[in-house]
């Protein structure tokens, strides 16, 4: 029988734990910190538009892990920052009753936001999915997470990286559509992940205060410098119309605890932990120095996102006369970075 060893009790970890408790899929959740060891003493207090619920969950700290099996699917739910630190303390754990395998033999589904966390996990795991998942979830409170989609918890794509299909990822999106998700599967799950990511470098502005014509303008040229920089590496975009299970119907319930301009980033921020704003904002301008393409705007952010999250204690709202500034700053005097010669073979 199939289990899946959760890694990650952030929002999406511990709201797939509680989905699986629910509709009977067997699983192990597994974090570290304040969360997970909240999880184990008292349980989740997991809330939904229909109302909150205390949760027993099966619920690990990485200190005292599960022992692993064969048949055992991993779901990799930490900020992409973690991703390598996660990835590195699982891939080489023994499988239990086997000789010689260890986890890096098991097939692990990356749910990151951005576009490294799959590349990393390929380096270590041969059978790597990558997933998409659209989710209107809170983690600010330890022990409670808030989930406000509705009727369904969230929209989860998923394709074996970096292409292609098959029965494992056929079975994953049958366990979430039975735990009450809206999934599916792709061939190619780079397309969709680069989708996502044209949304998600917006999130830094959530941390901004601001007139909302300035924020709309300069959340446009972070997605224009971000299409720019993408298509120049290559990526294309999945669209709506592609989807193959219908989303017309799914939403976000009023009143369900989830509030505008507080997804991801701000939380994390307001927890005090570590930004992923570098695999976000730092993906763009990651690519456009690679690629030649000036990314002020993006560049702009991280900067200033990545300085805000080193000083620690964020209880208020950051100037954005200072991200609008830096970046006309960089766009002043920016031009294109000159693309390295290729190398010539020789031997």
């Amino acid at each position: 029988m199939t289990r899946y060893v959760i890694i990650g009790a952030g929002a999406v970890g511990a709201s797939l734990a509680a989905q699986f408790e629910l509709s009977g899929v067997d699983y192990a959740l597994v974090g570290r910190g304040a969360q997970i060891r909240h999880i184990i003493d008292h349980g989740l207090a997991y809330q939904r538009p229909a109302g909150t619920r205390k949760i027993r969950l099966k619920a690990f700290d990485t200190a005292a892990p599960p022992s692993l099996r064969r048949s055992d699917i991993l779901l990799l739910t930490v900020k992409s920052q973690d991703a390598a630190e996660a990835l590195a303390f699982w891939a080489w754990r023994p499988i239990e009753h086997t000789e010689g395998l260890t986890a890096s033999a098991l097939p692990i589904v990356t749910f990151q936001n951005g576009l490294a966390t799959e590349a990393a996990a390929l380096r270590l795991f041969p059978n790597v999915y990558g997933a998409s998942i659209l989710t209107p979830a809170r983690f600010t409170e330890t022990g409670h997470v808030v989930v406000g989609g509705d009727p369904q918890v969230a929209i989860v794509t998923i394709g074996r990286y970096p292409q292609g299909s098959d029965e494992i990822a056929a079975k994953i999106v049958a366990d979430l559509s039975r735990s009450d998700y809206i999934a599916e599967t792709t061939t190619d799950i780079r397309r969709w992940k680069a989708a996502k990511l044209l949304h998600n470098v917006r999130n830094v502005l959530e941390l901004f205060d601001g007139a909302e014509d300035e924020r709309a303008a300069f959340s446009a040229a972070l997605v224009e410098e971000a299409e720019t920089v993408l298509k120049a590496a290559g990526y294309t975009f999945a669209s709506p119309s592609e989807r193959t299970v219908s989303i017309a119907h799914w939403k976000i319930a009023e009143n369900s605890g989830i509030r505008p301009g507080q997804q991801s980033t701000w939380q994390s921020f307001t927890r005090g932990a570590s930004s992923e704003v570098d695999y976000l904002n730092g993906e763009i301008t990651l690519l456009g120095r690679l690629h030649g393409i000036a990314t002020p705007y993006n560049r702009a952010a991280q900067e200033i996102a990545g300085s805000a999250a080193q000083q620690g204690g964020f209880t208020a709202l950051l100037p954005f006369a200072s991200l609008r500034r830096l970046a006309e700053n960089y766009l002043s005097f920016s031009t294109p970075i000159p693309s390295r010669p290729k190398a010539h073979q020789t031997g």
